[in-house]
């Protein structure tokens, strides 16, 4: 009777460990679309992609575009082979077939980061704008949508007339949450102060459907423009989930930090997923 008992348990040992590996999430595919930047991409890319592949929630690829004034045609990755999709590129106009992919891909629920100088793109591409919520630089004006800062703890849509970004020299300032309801802040401090950065001022858009989640105050002396703005936020188009944060200009300072990390990770899950399951570190940074 001994051994049949004992191929029982071995059997039942197996369908166990079968059952539990079967349940276990596969990780999430991930693609940084870049290649072509007035940043360094070469680095800030594989940054992105390293704190993707060690979160234990993504898997990350690249997809490296020709350089700038090369033949753009080939350059036609397949959205719809990855959940996520985060943009770090800013440079020359993809092909007709490549645009309609992503639109087909955000409209279907396909999740999307815009990291930083991503939201200098494409200033005539309607859709994009629509995409990325605000955007600034490339000649962005008053036709492109109105300023969007905070003041006296509200939210300001200012339709004046005015170039859309800029910023003043990078230094180390205090993030401010404004939604505190919202999974990618909701544990997060109420203020910390971020590592050395530039400061994006003057964002203008559409922005459709935008939610501000955080925001840091563009001083004066140091070139800002004395308004709260927008520094992390969340938009939707079609069925599509995205996280547009301005933080990350230099890996020096910023990517490699706390900050930086955190919030980018957040709002990567949170696109690709509608959740949040990533705990905030011990050592986050506070005010």
């Amino acid at each position: 009777m001994k051994r049949p008992i004992k191929n029982f348990l071995t059997c039942l040992t197996l369908l166990l460990s079968a059952s539990v590996f079967s349940c276990a999430k596969a990780p999430i595919k991930a693609l940084i679309v870049t290649g072509q930047n007035n940043h360094n991409w070469e680095v800030n890319s594989v940054a992105l992609q390293k704190y993707l592949n060690e979160s234990g929630i993504f898997t990350a690829e690249l997809a490296i575009s020709p350089q700038k004034g090369e033949d753009m045609s080939s350059f036609r990755p397949d959205f719809s082979a990855y959940k996520l999709i985060v943009l770090d590129y800013n440079g020359d106009a993809w092909c007709d077939d490549a645009n309609r992919a992503f639109l087909e891909y955000v409209k279907n629920g396909g999740g999307v980061v815009v990291y930083h100088a991503a939201d200098n793109a494409f200033r005539n591409w309607k859709e994009y704008n629509e995409i990325i919520g605000l955007g600034g630089w490339e000649n962005r004006d008053e036709t492109d949508g109105p300023y969007v800062y905070f003041k006296d703890g509200k939210a300001v849509r200012d339709t004046s007339s005015g170039l859309g970004g800029s910023h003043g020299k990078q230094h180390e300032y205090a993030i401010v949450v404004r939604d505190k309801k919202h999974p990618i802040t909701k544990d997060l401090p109420e203020s910390w102060m971020h590592s050395k950065d530039e400061l994006y001022d003057r964002l203008r858009g559409p922005a459709k459907n935008l939610t501000v989640l955080a925001t840091a105050y563009s001083a004066e002396e140091t070139g800002g423009t004395g308004r709260d703005e927008p520094v992390l936020m969340t938009i939707t188009w079609g069925k599509g989930r995205i996280f547009h944060t301005v933080l990350g200009h230099d890996t020096r300072w910023t990517v490699e930090g706390g900050s930086f990390a955190v919030t980018f990770l957040r709002g990567a899950e949170w696109a690709a997923t509608g959740k949040v399951t990533r705990k905030i570190p011990d050592g986050f940074p506070r005010k």
